[in-house]
């Protein structure tokens, strides 16, 4: 029996594959759980019109994420640290804070998880973060540190 995966099935296939199976395994396993659905033509159907959705969807926040990654090429972010003598610096700038003066400054929601620092910035001056906007696009933000 072929029928169209709702889930994951382990050692099956993936969602929205069609695959063949018994009919006995489809009609006490998986329907039963709701993992699957039999694929007759209504819900062909209705599978090609969920994929087509989805690739509109998905080439709209890739356009999206384009066009931020485009404004974030000339934006600066100033962010200001405590510092002692020698202008050592007290503590560290991390992600967070980056987040919250782009939302302040600029008024850009930037998601401090999707910010690529390899160790919190603890000096002085320009520092270029890159940020992940999406699988294929990295965008890149410059912050300025300076003194408190």
């Amino acid at each position: 029996m072929k029928v169209i995966l709702l889930e994951d099935v382990k050692a099956l296939g993936k969602k929205g594959e069609i695959v063949t199976t018994s009919d006995a395994y489809a009609r006490n396993v998986l329907f039963s759980k709701k993992l699957a659905l039999e694929a007759n033509n209504k819900n062909l159907n209705d599978l090609k019109l969920k994929q087509k959705h989805q690739e509109k969807v998905e080439e709209e926040n890739f356009e999206a994420a384009k066009e931020l990654a485009a404004k974030l090429e000339g934006l600066k972010v100033e962010v200001r640290i405590k510092t002692g003598k020698g202008g050592k610096t007290f503590g560290s700038v991390s992600t967070k804070e980056i987040s919250a003066a782009a939302k302040d400054q600029l008024n850009l929601d930037l998601d401090k998880k999707k910010m690529i620092l390899e160790e919190p910035i603890k000096s002085l001056g320009m520092h270029e973060v890159p940020i992940r906007l999406h699988s294929k696009i990295t965008g890149t933000i410059r912050v300025h540190v300076s003194e408190e």
